[in-house]
């Protein structure tokens, strides 16, 4: 397999839905706080989309989902922007500015502004590792490229009058080619940090004309790919996830048990040609793994629906 050139902004593809998309989550268990954050360039449709979502530890969720005209490839909107520091490992992450706040069912405005620092904690991996032939084809219309990483987070967040320390386990996904978020039927995209050397990543693809599953556990120093995964989910009356049951089949055949429990949400919606649109459910979940009582990991568990 030929590697993939990965921290640039690649040619643009000539599909109208051509897109280039970085995103990165975190979670802080210190101060409970959650943020994820994407910037996406479609530049066959003349546009530039981002969103910037934290879930704070009072249970308010400050953030939105906007686009602009596109201008350029520059990894910046509306106060949002992400600078490569060093390639497949290292970027800094910033926003100045004002974002919605919703809180018990109450919506303003608050002031926000961080200055956080990404660094890579395993190697990039490639989602052609699992995917291939048919299965590759299959995804075409989702995004053709996908990379994961695992990652820390530090630096500083001010979200009105206060002041946080961010020190977290994080995720970043970097994908290109083109995008349609109503094409697929559904999916959900897991992310998990145990620790620093412990985690997973899971995508599950549901398309009108077969399933795709790939990721990876990252242990002992190692991505080890996952080819198959079986899953069973609960669902809250408004559709979101609550909890999920899951089997991670490595390519040795290795089965691993995982058991997620959300604990925050946040909800996104998306508009396709025509009638047609998804919604998204962005979710913090708590994970554990085979059983072990003594450890847990967390991460965002994203569940879309084609409606």
């Amino acid at each position: 397999m030929i590697p993939l050139k990965t921290d640039i902004i690649h040619e643009h593809g000539e599909q109208k839905n051509w897109n280039e998309s970085f995103y990165f989550s975190f979670y802080d268990r210190g101060n409970d706080i959650c943020g994820f954050m994407r910037l996406g360039i479609r530049p066959n449709r003349n546009e530039k989309m981002l969103f910037c979502y934290l879930m704070m530890p009072d249970g308010s969720l400050v953030g939105t989902k906007d686009s602009v005209e596109f201008d350029s490839d520059e990894l910046s909107v509306k106060g949002l922007s992400f600078a490569l520091v060093e390639d497949e490992k290292v970027w800094n992450l910033r926003f100045d500015g004002e974002l919605p706040i919703h809180q018990k069912g109450e919506e303003g405005m608050v002031s926000v502004g961080f200055d956080l620092r990404f660094e890579g904690l395993n190697p990039m991996f490639d989602y052609r590792q699992c995917v291939g032939g048919d299965k590759e084809a299959l995804a075409s219309a989702v995004c053709s490229e996908h990379l994961e990483q695992m990652g820390k987070v530090m630096g500083q967040l001010r979200v009105g009058d206060k002041e946080y320390y961010i020190k977290a386990l994080a995720e970043r996904d970097h994908s290109w080619g083109e995008r349609d978020w109503t094409a697929p039927r559904a999916w959900v995209w897991l992310t998990c940090q145990f620790n620093e050397g412990y985690g997973f990543n899971i995508t599950k693809l549901f398309m009108d004309k077969g399933d795709v599953d790939a990721g990876f556990l990252y242990l002992d120093g190692e991505n080890l790919p996952i080819v198959k995964v079986d899953m069973v989910t609960e669902y809250d009356a408004d559709g979101s996830p609550n909890t999920l049951y899951m089997a991670m089949y490595d390519k040795d055949g290795v089965v691993y048990g995982v058991k997620g429990e959300i604990k925050k949400k946040a909800v996104m919606e998306f508009k396709g040609e025509g009638d047609r649109g998804s919604i998204m459910f962005e979710t913090l979940a708590r994970y554990r793994i085979d059983d072990e009582e003594d450890e847990e990991g967390f991460g965002i568990a994203e569940y879309l629906f084609r409606k």
